[in-house]
């Protein structure tokens, strides 16, 4: 038997590295374990409250009113949910052009490599537990529907579930979801009570976030939260202690 479409390999081999082919098609800038959308709405209010806040911190340190920081917020704001909406769509668009790529090297290989492909096939419904007369009949019948062999081969050889695949507007209008839900809370902790206002309501958008987040991935809630406040604060502090060592050098 020729053994070109396994390069050498064999049917074991070659479902080991198909599987490693189909993770990397897998995986995606926000994760698999939650839906694309929802990521990149948690990651979006994530990444805005935390660039919202430094930079009202910065506008202040450098001595803005609270009228010019917020045009500035307001402008910045602008063009960052552009950049975010338009950067979830690239993703899921690239994302879902690997998945192609393999679909059509998948229907391929069904035409023109079907002894390999049965080799395959049989390797996989082995390792299930099929043997025998009922192993033959499994893999007669899969074999005789090339679109069903299709589906089968791209979910057992390597690992795709195409029914977890959002289309990329969708993933787009989750950035904006969670842009707005942000902007919004921010926003009215600002005019209501200036950097404590957008300070607490920093606080509160990343405990959300972080709960959410753990909740939808059955993970522990209160350690996300924690880490995700933790990191928050961190970083907002070794910002500002930074651009307050700068200010103070070139003001002497």
């Amino acid at each position: 038997m020729s053994h070109d479409h396994f390069d050498g390999k064999s049917a074991h081999d070659h479902l080991i590295e198909a599987r490693s082919k189909g993770a990397k098609a897998m995986h995606e800038h926000h994760g698999t374990e939650v839906t694309g959308s929802v990521s990149s709405a948690l990651d979006t209010a994530k990444e805005l409250t935390f660039v919202l806040t430094a930079l009202y911190l910065l506008l202040d340190l450098f001595n803005f009113h609270s009228p010019q920081i917020r045009m500035f917020i307001y402008l910045f704001s602008f063009g960052y949910l552009f950049w975010k909406g338009g950067r979830s769509a690239l993703l899921g668009w690239m994302r879902l052009e690997r998945v192609h790529r393999l679909i059509e090297e998948e229907q391929h290989e069904i035409k023109s490599n079907r002894d390999q492909e049965k080799e395959e096939l049989t390797e996989l419904y082995q390792a299930k537990g099929f043997t025998g007369k009922l192993l033959d009949q499994v893999i007669d019948v899969l074999m005789a529907d090339d679109n069903r062999l299709l589906e089968v081969m791209l979910q057992e050889e390597l690992g795709l579930t195409l029914e977890s695949y959002e289309h990329p507007l969708k993933q787009s209008f989750g950035a904006l979801i969670g842009f707005l839900s942000a902007f919004v809370l921010l926003t009215l902790g600002e005019v209501f009570a200036g950097f404590y206002g957008i300070f607490l309501s920093g606080i509160i958008v990343m405990c959300a976030t972080g709960y959410l987040n753990a909740k939808l991935q059955n993970n522990d809630t209160t350690r996300s939260i924690v880490w995700n406040v933790a990191t928050f604060l961190l970083s907002l502090g070794i910002g500002y202690f930074f651009s307050k060592i700068v200010l103070v050098w070139f003001l002497a």
